[in-house]
């Protein structure tokens, strides 16, 4: 089964994790996945990816909206939540029967047994119980069986990247869709949530472009559009790495509209916009709107 490419009007979304406030980073890529749906006069819409349960924090999710919307930016319909969509997920796994299989091995096991590193730095899973559960072995998580080398490349065209290939065999390995903790995969509830809400253009950070060709396998394996995609720069500290809460990344905490829109123009800049002497919010996205659709992404 082929994915086609979307048609139709504009459909794009920012889809925060609720693990702490939205940091500087995160708002890069709000601001991004925002100012590309409003240059093609599109919807935009925000998601809150909290299908990990054990790591959200209560009330995180209600402060990056608060944020979003004291920034300007609000969502064009409901905002979505993962945690309330189970049901949604476990009718697209239903539909890969034949192509998933129970694991029953543990993450120490399988770093002792690994074949490699995929490119986001996971462990690349052996194919321990690619063919069966060992005798006395109970299942542990479900896992995605890929295509065999040889059949394994998946090609896709960034907007900003360009022509990206992956060869998942070697690169991702089977990879999990539900976990040992019982939660669904992040790779099974952003492919559904995509297509669910009729997402055309995925403007994301760059940290998950090699994530991209294990969700269009599933969209293929599920018959669902694949959206175009845009993976912009992460924001980086002194040290280079990719700003988070594990990595020190400040909350962004605008108090008044001066400190919006000195948090917007900072993103702004991260992604070379010229916005001028902006003083207000309205001044702002004047600016940054057509300062991004110059850009020709």
């Amino acid at each position: 089964m082929n994915a086609t490419t979307p048609t139709g009007a504009y459909v794009g979304r920012f889809a925060p994790s609720p693990t702490g406030p939205l940091h500087a980073g995160s708002l890069v890529a709000a601001l991004a996945s925002y100012l590309d749906a409003r240059a093609h006069h599109g919807t935009w819409l925000i998601r809150i990816e909290d299908i990990d349960e054990g790591r959200s924090v209560a009330g995180a999710a209600e402060e990056i909206l608060d944020l979003l919307r004291r920034l300007g930016m609000e969502s064009d319909r409901d905002v979505v939540w993962q945690s309330r969509r189970k049901h949604l997920y476990q009718a697209a796994y239903d539909r890969l029967a034949g192509h998933v299989y129970p694991c029953g091995c543990n993450r120490r096991e399988i770093a002792d047994s690994r074949l490699g590193f995929a490119p986001d730095g996971a462990a690349l899973y052996p194919g321990t119980c690619r063919h069966g559960l060992a005798p006395g072995r109970s299942p542990r998580s479900l896992r995605l069986r890929v295509p065999e080398a040889g059949a394994d490349v998946i090609t896709f065209h960034d907007r900003l990247a360009g022509v990206v290939s992956q060869h998942l065999a070697s690169e991702s390995g089977d990879f999990v869709l539900k976990r040992a903790d019982g939660y669904w995969a992040y790779q099974l509830a952003v492919v559904v949530d995509d297509a669910e809400q009729g997402v055309t253009d995925v403007v994301r950070g760059a940290d998950l472009l090699d994530s991209t060709p294990r969700q269009i396998f599933l969209q293929r394996l599920l018959n669902v559009p694949t959206p175009r995609y845009l993976h912009v720069p992460v924001v980086r500290n002194a040290d280079g790495d990719k700003l988070s809460k594990q990595t020190g990344a400040l909350a962004v905490r605008p108090g008044d509209e001066g400190a919006a829109v000195a948090a917007l123009r900072q993103a702004a800049g991260f992604l070379g916009l010229e916005v001028g002497g902006a003083g207000s919010l309205d001044e702002f996205w004047r600016a940054a709107v057509p300062a991004w659709a110059a850009l020709n992404l």
